[in-house]
């Protein structure tokens, strides 16, 4: 996932004028500021966070001095009495703001992976600032004038095609943000915008809460029948660490179904484990999200009327590849039909085998993982303790995603130890182009942590511009279980697929070679960005790649050709569910968001069962991969009306990968065209032309519906 920020972070000057005694909190603030480490940017290399001497306590005033900073650079192109040029306003707006550029890069990060009370009333705090922001410049009537006025002149103004791209994003951006709005209209957007922040900021702070709530705890060791030594001892420390001593702890990652389900024997526990993930949200306490829900489908519904849209989707899909929520739907509905009646296939094979053991039950989801692990067992002798030994954290990093960088595109990488972090669980390279010259920095944190939000994303610490001199800090963010002290971290197939997958993302920011901050690297539409991302899960399972990395942890022997064969053999097993469960979240996301700003608040549960029923995803033994009061993707993360963009780019990049076997496979020359007219060009084209340079065509479905086994 690439986590989605606001663009911007100004906030009215009102926010922050409203206080009594204004000259002695300012004298305060900037003594305070003397000493703050965002208040310049950082000495380390590439701009790098000084994690080191960064205190919680820092955030806020940054963020305060960071916005009337911003505000005054806003307000001073906005009243520039000379007429509006490329430089003087679209330029100027794109180097301002750079102390928020700097809190914001690492607020995002730990407020994510590393949060704490401090950090998440900050977050909570400013969200109505942050919201502001974008209203600040993006509803400024003067400062889109002359965005309006450079706009209409573009095609005289012989810009270079980055520099025209840039006036068209904003032009666009202004008007779908609604500068053309009347000031009452406006006010009224205001006060949505800053309610919509605000309700995401909660809905974060109480998913969070509710996930670690949620953790199953078991007191009998024998209900926890079919997990490893391994796991239980993973177990027992996650109890011990949340004071319950004696007992064992399961916390819970972010989808519907958990790991451990394909384990244990237990049908009860099971049952209950399921049941903690399913309800984690939904108990009737503070840290049930439902009504945070309903209100934001509300509020977004009601923004869009106001810019002229019938719903929510209308408007944000107006700048993403596909759109119009009907193509959406057109789309989602090809793959619909094939992913369900696979699915219900696999749900009998899975049924008779229930009965073959006399199990005289039904099945139910939270049966679905063990008893279809055990249905691969049978068709393809593979066993996933066969399998984990091969996938050593460690190795797959290195030996495989650095590895298949290097072939493809002739980077390499270092480790630094010399720079501080902020958890000892995160490590960082430094990365090194072709010609030896340094590029980058990429840091990783795989490990799951009670304070970390569930799920797996990219994102940058620093952004790459030319025009203002910064090179890519990149993050990448997982949920692996953590082993015990001396054990190697093991993990699945899936888990060494999500961080090639992350990684891929961290590629679009690497190789960034923009001039503008707003159009670099991963700045691109959504049904677009996850493209990168999805290709380059295709080289985790490339044979030259896989082995290179799937090798023994103990003996560093490669994995048995017969094993291999195993995993090729099974490689479409369970497609059928693993494409309805994404399907249904999807198909939840678009329909919450095609609400009419006329319809009442919803019920959260009726309205999601209703909605799976009217479009077939109603299949008891498949849930949604993620259920509403838990979907953090679309009520926080940026991704409303986007949860589609998945299976679209999964059609962008298995056309593109069939490109790459057609024309040799990993190749450095494959590669660097790659790179060249994809990795490298960020938001500088039209993303539907810039696909189409590449492949020589517009996309094609046939590679997606055949690497899932539906054709």
């Amino acid at each position: 996932m690439m986590k989605i920020q606001a663009l911007f972070t100004v906030a009215a000057l009102a926010v922050l004028s409203s206080c009594g005694n204004k000259g002695k909190q300012a004298a305060d603030n900037n003594k305070f500021m003397a000493d703050n480490p965002f208040a310049k940017a950082s000495t380390l290399p590439f701009q790098t966070a000084d994690f080191a001497h960064i205190k919680d306590g820092d955030f806020k005033p940054a963020i305060e001095e960071g916005i009337k900073e911003q505000l005054a650079e806003i307000n001073t192109i906005a009243e520039n009495t000379e007429a509006p040029t490329f430089e003087n306003t679209l330029v100027a707006i794109e180097k301002s703001g750079q102390m928020l550029r700097r809190v914001n890069g690492v607020f995002n990060l730990l407020s994510g992976a590393n949060t704490n009370p401090v950090l998440q009333k900050v977050s909570e705090e400013v969200a109505p600032d942050q919201a502001a922001a974008n209203d600040a410049i993006f509803l400024n009537t003067k400062l889109f004038k002359r965005v309006e006025a450079i706009y209409n002149q573009r095609a005289s103004l012989k810009l270079d095609p980055e520099s025209l791209r840039l006036v068209e994003y904003y032009y666009q951006k202004f008007t779908l943000s609604g500068a053309n709005l009347s000031d009452a209209d406006k006010t009224a957007l205001k006060k949505i915008n800053a309610e919509d922040a605000t309700l995401e900021a909660k809905f974060t702070n109480q998913l969070l809460a509710a996930a670690k709530a949620g953790a199953l705890v078991l007191s009998d060791k024998a209900e926890l029948a079919g997990l490893s030594d391994a796991d239980l001892t993973a177990a027992a420390a996650a109890a011990k660490a949340a004071k319950q001593d004696g007992k064992w702890m399961i916390p819970l990652q972010n989808t519907t179904q958990q790991p451990d389900l394909q384990m244990l024997t237990n049908r009860a526990t099971r049952q209950k484990l399921f049941e903690a993930s399913w309800n984690r949200a939904e108990k009737g306490d503070s840290n049930d999200t439902r009504a945070t829900i309903s209100r934001l489908a509300v509020i977004r519904a009601q923004k869009a009327k106001l810019i002229g849209y019938p719903n929510y989707a209308s408007l944000i899909l107006m700048d993403q590849m596909a759109k119009k929520p009907e193509a959406v739907t057109q789309f989602m509905d090809r793959l619909i039909l094939a992913a369900t009646a696979k699915a219900k296939q696999e749900a009998a094979e899975i049924q008779s085998l229930i009965d073959k053991q006399k199990g005289g039950f039904k099945l139910e989801p939270y049966d679905w993982n063990f008893y279809s692990e055990q249905v691969r067992k049978a068709k393809y002798d593979l066993d996933e303790t066969q399998v984990k030994p091969y996938f050593e954290l460690d190795s797959v990093l290195k030996n495989g995603i650095f590895y298949a960088a290097h072939e493809l595109y002739g980077i390499s990488f270092k480790q630094r130890t010399d720079l501080p972090v902020y958890n000892p669980d995160v490590k960082v390279f430094e990365v090194f182009d072709k010609d030896g010259s340094s590029m980058a920095l990429f840091y990783c944190d795989y490990f799951k942590r009670p304070n970390k939000n569930g799920g797996a994303w990219m994102d940058n610490l620093v952004g790459q511009s030319k025009l203002l001199g910064t090179k890519p800090v990149i993050y990448n963010i997982c949920n692996f279980a953590k082993p015990a002290d001396g054990q190697p971290a093991l993990i699945s197939f899936d888990d060494a697929t999500t961080m090639f997958h992350e990684f891929g993302h961290g590629l679009h920011g690497l190789f960034a070679d923009q001039q503008y901050p707003s159009l670099s690297g991963t700045s691109t539409a959504r049904d677009f960005v996850e493209f990168p991302s999805q290709f380059n899960e295709h080289w985790a399972s490339y044979p030259k790649v896989f082995n290179n990395y799937a090798r023994h942890y103990k003996t560093g022997e490669p994995m048995p050709q017969a094993l291999v064969d195993k995993i090729k053999k099974a490689a479409t097993f369970n497609e059928g569910y693993k494409l309805t469960e994404i399907l249904a979240a999807a198909d939840l996301d678009m329909q919450w968001h095609t609400i009419s700003a006329d319809a009442p608040a919803q019920n959260v549960d009726e309205f999601e069962k209703a909605a799976l029923k009217k479009t077939h995803l109603d299949l008891s033994e498949v849930p949604p991969r993620y259920r509403t009061s838990y979907f953090l993707h679309i009520w926080s993360n940026g991704y409303a009306s986007g949860y589609y963009a998945y299976l679209w780019t999964e059609m962008l990049d298995d056309d593109a990968f069939a490109w790459f076997n057609e024309h040799g496979g990993l190749t450095r020359e494959n590669g660097q065209r790659f790179r060249d007219m994809i990795l490298s060009r960020g938001n500088t084209k039209d993303l539907a032309t810039m696909y189409r340079d590449f492949r020589g065509r517009d996309p094609e479905i046939g590679p997606m519906l055949e690497n899932r086994g539906l054709k």
